[in-house]
């Protein structure tokens, strides 16, 4: 694994300070949100899932449905990123616009508590793997064996996980301050039931094409995406020892489960109000000061989940 002490130290520039943050008029530039490039990347969004989910009842082949099966995992990933995004406020500038969006295009279809996520990812921020970290179960206990991640990884392709994770769903109904959200994203989802019923003719397109993946293939990047971002670290003020970084080369990451600039972690929790679009040109900026070197870089994905099941 990479030694945490191979950590540099950072000295002040005329443009970050020394842990890592821009000084006012670069953050002032790296902040601003592209309004319009964002909705149309929203927009993208939905056109790929129709062409994917269309184009296969269309074909309306076997292979066609598998096909269509496998894309449905990245396109989780695209509305987890987005949904992210719009949990910082950083989709849209207008906060009203942000928040319906965030709430009823992106999180809502995609079964997500954009409100819970919002409010439990601020104290994740604040203290990332501290112990008031809620997120603390999704990164700890790394380095683990390869035959522990294996386990992990069949439980999840299966549906193990995804039953468990849609029975913790279904019983924040009883839970009075929850349940009227509960209730609004149980009707988004009828509401998807039944235009691809509509336009299709067959009623198996949604439970086959938007529910089954959520259940199964979004559980296996959902394990794999945190770790990759914070798994085996330490709970500590530097972002450089609670928080990997990954050398973002090849589409294939970016495609699968690093969409829009997802990958650039480090740069996002050095500084969580910059948008997604200007992470690249901010871990930049941090490798020109010295912040992040290739001695706390790890050359790819595979490399990282190697390193963390070599106990």
């Amino acid at each position: 694994m990479v030694d945490l002490a191979d950590r540099p130290e950072v000295f002040p520039t005329d443009r970050l300070l020394s842990n890592g943050k821009a000084r006012r008029e670069l953050r002032a530039e790296l902040r601003k949100i592209d309004d319009r490039r964002n909705a149309v990347n929203v927009a993208m969004l939905w056109f790929w899932l129709v062409a994917i989910i269309g184009g296969s009842a269309w074909i309306n082949q076997w292979w066609a449905y598998l096909v269509a099966f496998v894309l449905m995992g990245s396109m989780y990933a695209r509305f987890d990123v987005l949904m992210h995004e719009a949990a910082h406020k950083i989709l849209f500038t207008n906060k009203r616009i942000n928040d319906w969006v965030g709430t009823w295009v992106i999180a809502y279809p995609s079964w997500s508590l954009i409100g819970v996520y919002r409010r439990t990812h601020f104290v994740h921020h604040k203290q990332e793997l501290g112990p008031d970290e809620p997120d603390l179960a999704l990164y700890s206990g790394y380095p683990c064996t390869r035959r522990t991640m294996v386990g992990f990884l069949v439980r999840d392709a299966v549906g193990i996980s995804g039953c468990k994770t849609f029975a913790a769903f279904l019983r924040t109904l009883k839970v009075p301050s929850s349940r009227r959200i509960t209730l609004s994203i149980i009707g988004v989802q009828f509401a998807l039931w039944a235009a691809m019923w509509a336009l299709t003719g067959r009623w198996w397109i949604y439970p086959l094409l938007w529910w089954l993946p959520w259940m199964t293939q979004w559980r296996v990047l959902n394990r794999l995406i945190p770790i990759a971002e914070h798994g085996g670290l330490e709970d500590n003020s530097d972002r450089r020892a609670n928080t990997h970084n990954i050398r973002q080369k090849g589409w294939f990451a970016r495609f699968w489960f690093v969409p829009y600039n997802a990958g650039w972690h480090l740069a996002h929790h050095v500084d969580m109000g910059v948008p997604w679009r200007n992470l690249p040109r901010y871990h930049e900026e941090l490798e020109q000061a010295g912040y992040i070197t290739d001695a706390i870089t790890y050359p790819s994905y595979t490399a990282l989940w190697r390193a963390l099941t070599s106990a």
